[in-house]
């Protein structure tokens, strides 16, 4: 006896008006498509595991800025003041004047000069040659090797180290304020000068722990070592990213239990968690392909495709299953699930694609490789949720346990479906809006304050309490030379970098510098100038000046220090130690010197940004504030275009997109009350909070317009719109926040940070969904102007 449910599908789904090509391409070649997915699952999975952690850092600046291009051309000649490390050596039992803590740090500097990477001409210590001394007597200059040559350890020879320590201007840079620490300065290459190969910052940050800081405190344990510079953080970054491994596998287990209380069907629980899965895989392997690796901003991007792949396969899931339940077997549930399907989650996941490429038109590589590795796993789930997924389940089904749970489960949900329809009522909806808009006004009024830029001091991507931040601390605290340096570029035509006009231009740049709040100290060819010209004159300070004499100039700045001039003397740089990296202290810093450059460059010398840690955070900040307007400009507009094209209404892009808006603004609020400012690691959130969060309203619109053109009023027909999808919104709403929140606690701030931003934006965009998008929907929708122009278009 046939089945007249069967019967009636078999004759619905081979009418050929009602199966769209698409359907019938992937349907009747079942077979086939899964052969090719698994070939291809399984190249792409080879290539998958053998992807490579990539961290560069300049790809982590912004190369095109006018600030990056006058430090790259100018780089040979600024020692490296980008790249390097810093290597405290801290003695806790007395000072550094003594025999054994002398041949430590002797011990510790030769192990720096073979490292991997170093650039061993600039290597800085007590215990290389460049550091020196230099004095007045009556028999005119005197100086030397800081260490002294005839150094045996003995108390004699270790007063005459003291001695020298003291003349040589090294007290506040390499050695501590209070003598009972020294510094290694290490500038280092981005690509080795002899094979090419860029530096491997994990190995290198490996080398300092197990041959520099697990080594010598374990010799001596009256010795401590910290250890700052960007190859440090990079290096402590990428070994959080070891615990990235863990949080993948809480949230898969997560994300399994809930499915299954979910759906009660195991097939239904563990296709969407594999499909998913899949496409982690495919883009992965895809980047290893194209030869990225997985830098340690773009790592957290499989985690997001792994959530919009199951964000999806719930959709599939609970159209398949509301299907089953009305009498359908497997293959035609598949089939009735893509065609309900297929239009609102492809314009749902391109839009979430198209959103992250917004972030290619940002001037940061590390970002525009963020946006290529979500574009691909979007793409990719594309194919693995709308055709993998519904061909492997076309074979499963759901079964029967799953079936009863839709059925008991839709009896059980009525009263709750029937009291959140009223969201949509004219009683209601004016008072959601109400709350709406007072929402704006808030979150408008906090997110003024919302800065670009770090508001730490220290790492900000790691914990304050990190190892990282405290060696960071321990060098605030005990050196007057702060890890923060500014490098102002003084250029000049060849040999006139010394003339009496731009040393004074430059020693008047440093006066307003040292008056401007956030700078510690600032060194230059001026300072040298007038220290050696006071030296002259018997010390007294009243020559502590620059000399009109240029006679006087040349012999003054005859053995400054290689870094405060270059061999051409057409470069001459100008250090600005900050207290911090703040955004507020590097705007105030960055403002003050393009204000004296605009008045004093001239033709004799010019005043040019930036180089220096600090320099590079300031062209990033400029960069990431031009860019964020622009950018989610152009993600809403996308979305919107997209939504306009699919659904031909402004009206339903209102709907759609407004709670979008709010959501976004929120989320700037929060970060303003949270102390998260915009950079690198949290700009991107923005466009994936929109990207992603754009799902919700595109499945419920999209049914709530086919219910609106079978003649049902607003209520009626939202009411019907949650009993078929919006415990699947819900349900995805929830999951994914789950998922994310686990982040939280995360070493690494700057995925906590994101965990706690996109758990926000999950949940709320879910919430405007089912919350604010029917409010909308009852002032701007028009029903029967709906319906009229569906029956027109029918009719011919």
């Amino acid at each position: 006896m046939s089945d007249p449910m069967h019967d009636r599908g078999e004759h619905y789904l081979t009418t050929p008006k009602a199966e769209p090509f698409l359907e019938r391409l992937i349907f009747n070649n079942r077979a086939l498509i899964l052969v090719a997915f698994l070939i291809l699952t399984v190249f792409l999975g080879y290539n998958a595991v053998r992807i490579q952690p990539d961290a560069s850092f300049e790809r982590m600046i912004p190369l095109e800025h006018p600030y990056i291009q006058n430090m790259l051309e100018n780089r040979e000649d600024l020692a490296n003041l980008g790249n390097f490390v810093r290597i405290a050596v801290e003695s806790e039992e007395g000072d550094i004047f003594n025999a054994e803590y002398m041949e430590t740090l002797k011990q510790i500097t030769d192990e720096v000069f073979y490292l991997n990477g170093v650039d061993r001409s600039g290597l800085k210590s007590l215990w290389t040659p460049n550091v020196r001394w230099v004095e007045v007597t009556e028999q005119g200059f005197q100086g030397g090797t800081v260490i002294p040559e005839d150094y045996d350890g003995s108390e004699k020879s270790l007063e005459q180290l003291r001695q020298n320590v003291l003349r040589s201007n090294e007290v506040g840079r390499l050695v501590s304020d209070n003598f009972q620490s020294a510094i290694i300065y290490a500038p280092l290459y981005e690509n080795n000068p002899e094979t090419g190969e860029a530096l491997d910052y994990a190995a290198f940050s490996s080398q300092l722990e197990q041959q520099i800081r697990d080594k010598y405190e374990a010799q001596n344990p009256d010795i401590d070592i910290h250890i700052v510079g960007f190859a440090k953080k990079v290096g402590d970054l990428i070994e959080g990213i070891g615990s990235i491994a863990w949080f993948a596998g809480i949230t898969i287990v997560l994300t399994t239990l809930l499915l299954f209380w979910y759906s009660r069907c195991i097939a239904g629980t563990l296709v969407p968690i594999i499909t998913s899965i899949i496409a982690v895989f495919w883009q992965l392997g895809a980047l290893r392909l194209l030869g990225y690796g997985l830098d340690p901003y773009s790592v957290l991007v499989p985690f997001l495709v792994f959530a919009i792949g199951i964000s999806h396969g719930v959709q599939i899931v609970n159209a398949m299953a509301v299907e089953a339940a009305k009498g359908f077997d497997a293959t035609t549930s598949a089939r009735l699930a893509f065609r309900s399907l297929y239009i609102p989650g492809m314009l749902a996941l391109i839009s979430d694609a198209v959103g992250f490429l917004t972030l290619i038109f940002i001037d940061i590589d590390v970002i525009r490789d963020l946006a290529v590795a979500a574009g691909l796993g979007v793409a990719f789930v594309i194919i693995t949720n709308l055709v993998l997924h519904v061909l492997i389940m076309s074979y499963i089904g759901i079964s029967k346990g799953g079936v009863r749970h839709v059925q008991n489960h839709g009896e059980k949900q009525d009263r709750k479906w029937h009291l959140m329809s009223r969201l949509s009522s004219p009683a209601v909806a004016p008072v959601s809006l109400l709350i709406a808009a007072i929402g704006l006004s808030v979150g408008l009024y906090l997110k003024q304050d919302l800065k670009v830029g770090d508001l730490d001091q220290g790492a900000p991507e790691l914990r304050a309490d990190s190892r990282y931040n405290q060696d960071n601390a321990f060098i605030i605290d005990n050196y007057s030379t702060s890890a923060d340096v500014l490098v102002v570029m003084v250029e000049t035509p060849e040999e006139q970098c010394t003339q009496y006009s731009v040393l004074r231009a430059m020693d008047r740049l440093q006066w307003e510098l040292q008056n401007t709040p956030g700078v510690q100290s600032s060194a230059s060819l001026a300072d040298v100038s007038k220290m050696v010209t006071k030296a002259l004159n018997e010390g007294n300070w009243k020559w502590y000046e620059i000399s009109r004499n240029q006679t006087i100039i040349n012999a003054s700045i005859r053995d400054a220090p290689s870094g405060l001039i270059n061999t051409n003397c057409d470069l001459t740089p100008v250090l600005v130690f900050l207290e911090d990296h703040k955004a507020e202290t590097l705007r105030t810093v960055v403002e003050r010197v393009e204000q004296f450059a605009d008045v004093n460059s001239n033709e004799d010398h010019t005043f040019l940004l930036a180089a220096g840690n600090a320099g590079i955070e300031a062209a990033t900040n400029e960069v990431i504030s031009n860019a964020k307007d622009i950018m989610l400009m152009l993600v809403y507009s996308v979305v919107s275009i997209l939504c306009f094209l699919t659904f031909r209404s402004i009206r339903a892009v209102a709907c759609i997109v407004i709670p979008l808006g709010l959501t976004s603004v929120l989320c700037e609020a929060i970060m303003t009350v949270s102390g998260i400012g915009i950079k690198v690691a949290t700009l991107p959130v923005i466009a994936l909070g929109v990207g992603i969060g754009v799902d919700y309203g595109i499945y419920i619109y999209t049914k709530l317009e086919k219910y609106l053109l079978e003649g049902m009023s607003l209520q009626d027909a939202y009411y019907e719109t949650l009993r078929s999808t919006g415990k699947a919104v819900v349900f995805t709403g929830v999951t994914l926040g789950i998922g994310v929140v686990t982040w939280i606690f995360s070493p690494i701030k700057f995925q906590a940070d994101m965990g706690l931003l996109l758990f926000f934006m999950f949940l709320w965009n879910m919430v405007g969904a089912i919350w604010l998008l029917p409010a909308l929907a009852r002032f701007l929708l028009r029903p029967e102007t709906m319906l009229a122009r569906a029956r027109a278009a029918k009719s011919k």
